[in-house]
């Protein structure tokens, strides 16, 4: 156990220092294969690589063909129009709520997290400078709109958390609909009323809008410029209700967005070869990040001493769910990435978990749903969607993350916990 407690240590250090995972997690998977006495050379081109290849085929076209999407969204600034839309709608004076109803839409509509922040973020620069609120509640409220319940809780959102436990439990995106209401309200709700306090406490520090400086510096959003709002939309309805509605593949509803935004923005076809190029090489870095994750998960899992770390998961004295939820938290937190930690986790207890709810009559769909609200409930300073929210925004881990914390960690741990006390109640 020592070998994979010093590699985990590592991983979760040098990611923290800015090292990219694609070369960390085999190097310090040979780290971790060294000390446990297993082949060096079997271990990477085998174990490690197997995990990872095997990630890489079941879901790069999920990525692939979410970034196209998001990616045609964005450069056709049909995502800018449906952001300013809601804006204008809930009024410029309500900066926080604007912007996390902005952000949830497009992320539930099935557009990355990666795409709404730079999307967003110009719409939500304006909204801020015109309520005079303080840019430090920027990432949190990002984090709250697109890191939280759209993309884990909300069933039929299709957002890859939502979609990797589908093979492992055989449910489908709206699996256990009121645990996912339950935690989606209070991640939404009690997020909400944290980023309304904390406004509130700033400004009674004096502590309001700075012009951000830079190459952070946005240019004014000018409405007349964007795409019509409601053909915006239309896309992001279409991936939602072809995906749930008619239970067509994620696939299929997202290659249906992609031709519907398209055809809706045809005017601007001159720039969808360099938005679907820009969309796939995207896809690309996102898919390999995250199989480095699930590579290192796999030779962890194949090291004699995770035995005995199955033993004291399985071990702990409390339902299946709990540990469960624990054992992909973990991952997740280490890795830096709730996808990576959900497939480390499922790849090797996955299979025991699914026995289990079948001998105990256990629910299969509510397992779905607390691995896919645990893997959010992960969000630590080395996170790289973090990482990369704080460089769009020119933020820094001390001006915001004690806010990510809470909207982004500590609520969701609330509102995991809450579904598995309502999930052992025969709740789903």
């Amino acid at each position: 156990m020592i070998s994979i407690i010093i590699g985990l240590i590592l991983l979760m250090l040098l990611a923290y220092l800015g090292w990219s995972i694609i070369w960390i997690a085999p190097l310090v998977s040979g780290i971790v294969a060294l000390l446990s006495g297993m082949n060096l050379l079997e271990s990477y081109t085998d174990t490690y690589m197997q995990g990872f290849v095997d990630f890489a085929k079941d879901y790069f076209p999920i990525f692939l063909f979410g970034a196209i999407f998001g990616k045609l969204m964005e450069d056709t600034g049909a995502a800018q129009a449906v952001a300013y839309k809601i804006s204008s709608l809930i009024g410029e004076k309500r900066a926080i709520l604007g912007m996390l109803i902005s952000a949830a839409i497009l992320t539930y509509g099935g557009v990355s997290l990666f795409v709404v922040i730079f999307a967003v973020y110009p719409i939500a620069v304006a909204m801020f400078r015109s309520a005079n609120v303080s840019r430090i509640l920027i990432p949190s409220t990002f984090v709250l709109g697109a890191f939280t319940f759209t993309m884990t809780a909300f069933p039929g959102t299709p957002q890859i958390q939502n979609i990797i436990p589908i093979n492992t439990f055989e449910t489908d995106t709206m699996a256990a609909p009121i645990l996912g209401i339950v935690a989606g309200l209070i991640m939404a709700v009690g997020g909400f009323f944290y980023l309304k306090f904390r406004e509130k406490q700033l400004n009674s520090k004096d502590e309001t809008f700075t012009e951000p400086e830079g190459d952070n510096q946005v240019k004014e959003v000018d409405e007349n410029e964007l795409p019509n709002w409601i053909l915006s939309t239309i896309p992001l309805l279409a991936v939602v209700i072809t995906l749930n509605v008619f239970d067509i593949s994620i696939l299929a509803a997202l290659l249906i967005g992609v031709l519907l935004v398209m055809i809706f923005n045809f005017r601007d076809y001159k720039d969808f070869i360099g938005a679907i190029n820009k969309g796939a090489s995207g896809s690309v870095m996102a898919t390999i990040n995250t199989s480095a994750a699930v590579g290192f998960g796999a030779l962890v899992t194949a090291s004699p001493g995770f035995e005995t770390v199955k033993e004291l998961i399985f071990s702990i004295p409390l339902s299946p769910y709990f540990s469960e939820a624990f054992a992909v938290q973990l991952m997740a937190m280490i890795t830096g990435s709730a996808s990576g930690g959900m497939g480390i986790a499922l790849e090797a207890l996955g299979e025991q978990y699914y026995n289990i709810a079948v001998d105990q009559g256990l629910s299969l769909e509510a397992f779905h749903r607390i691995t896919s609200v645990a893997s959010g409930a992960s969000i630590l300073p080395h996170n790289g969607a973090l990482l990369t929210l704080f460089t769009v925004t020119g933020l820094t881990h001390k001006d915001s993350y004690k806010d990510v914390f809470v909207v982004g960690l500590l609520i969701p741990m609330v509102a995991t916990i809450t579904i598995i006390l309502l999930a052992m109640m025969g709740i789903n």
